[in-house]
C-alpha cells in the first residue's frame, strides 16, 4: 500500500495518530506513507535535538515505512548532510533505515508503481527579506520586521537558497525520466508547475525556474496522476493533477 499526505511542518501528532489514520493497523514496513514536502522533521539548526529524535525514532517504530519530498521549509544543510543511499531505483538520504528522503529527480519502483519525485519550492511568506546575522543591522532589521509583523526568514536558520532546484538536479529528473522513456504511474512534487499554479492561485504566484521546469516535464512526460503539497489546501484541480495538505489518501 502506498498513501500519500501534504506538508507536516513537524506537526505529525493529529495527523498520524491511530484515530486519525486507523489504516496503519494492516501496514507492514513494505507499506508506504509519502509526505509531498515541508516535512520538517529534520530543521533544528543546532543538530538534532530531542523533540526530533523523539519524532524521528516514533516513525522508525511505525508499521510503516515513511518518505518525503522536500519541501521549502526544510534545512537544508543538516538533510544534505545525511548519507545518500540507493533505494528502490533511485537516490534517498538515509534518516533513519525506514525514513527516506526522496530525492530531486529520482524515480522509484515502489509497489510495482513508477514514481517520479522531485522537492524544493519557492517561499512566498517573505516579504520582508532574508536577513543575514552577519549583517551589523541585523537585531533592528529583526526587530522593526517583528513589530511590523512582516513576515521574514534568516539565511541557515530559517530559509536556505536550495528551497529551488539547481540546474543540475533538474539535468538529473530530465536524464531520469529519459532513461524510463518520459512515462511514470506518478510524479509527487512539493510545488507545481507553472500554469498549474498560475490557476490554482488565481495569478498571485509568480514563476520561478523550478515551476518552469515542472510545466516542462508536465508537457513531455506521460503519467497517469500528481500529487503536490505546498498551497494548503486539498483541490483535485484536474483529473489528473491533485494538490494535497491535510488529508490522507491511498494511490496504490
Amino acid at each position: 500500500m502506498i498513501y500519500l499526505t501534504g506538508d507536516t511542518h513537524a506537526e505529525f501528532k493529529h495527523r498520524f495518530n491511530m484515530d486519525n489514520f486507523p489504516e496503519q493497523m494492516k501496514m507492514t514496513k513494505d507499506d508506504y506513507v509519502i509526505i509531498c514536502g515541508d516535512f520538517g522533521g529534520v530543521w533544528d539548526t543546532g543538530g538534532e535535538s530531542r523533540n526530533e529524535k523523539y519524532w524521528l525514532d516514533w516513525f522508525e517504530d511505525r508499521a510503516y515505512t515513511l518518505l518525503f519530498v522536500d519541501g521549502n521549509h526544510e534545512n537544508f544543510d543538516r538533510l544534505n548532510a545525511y548519507p545518500v543511499k540507493e533505494w528502490q531505483g533511485g537516490k534517498v538520504h538515509e534518516i533513519r533505515p525506514h525514513v527516506f528522503h526522496l530525492m530531486r529527480g529520482q524515480v522509484f519502483e515502489i509497489d510495482g508503481k513508477k514514481i517520479f519525485t522531485f522537492g524544493g519550492a519557492k517561499s512566498h511568506d517573505i516579504c520582508g527579506g532574508i536577513l543575514e546575522t552577519s549583517d551589523p543591522n541585523y537585531r533592528r532589521k529583526r526587530k522593526q520586521l517583528e513589530e511590523d509583523y512582516v513576515p521574514y526568514r534568516i539565511n541557515h536558520i530559517s530559509w536556505w537558497e536550495q528551497e529551488l532546484a539547481s540546474e543540475e538536479e533538474m539535468e538529473e529528473g530530465r536524464k531520469n525520466l529519459r532513461a524510463h522513456d518520459n512515462t511514470v504511474d506518478f510524479i509527487i512534487t512539493h510545488c507545481c508547475s507553472t500554469s498549474t499554479q498560475t490557476f490554482i492561485s488565481s495569478s498571485k504566484y509568480k514563476a520561478d525556474r523550478e515551476t518552469d521546469f515542472l510545466e516542462s516535464v508536465k508537457n513531455s512526460v506521460n503519467y497517469k496522476k500528481w500529487f503536490f503539497g505546498h498551497y494548503h489546501d486539498n483541490v483535485n484541480v484536474s483529473e489528473k493533477e491533485i494538490l494535497i495538505y491535510e488529508q490522507m489518501i491511498r494511490i496504490s
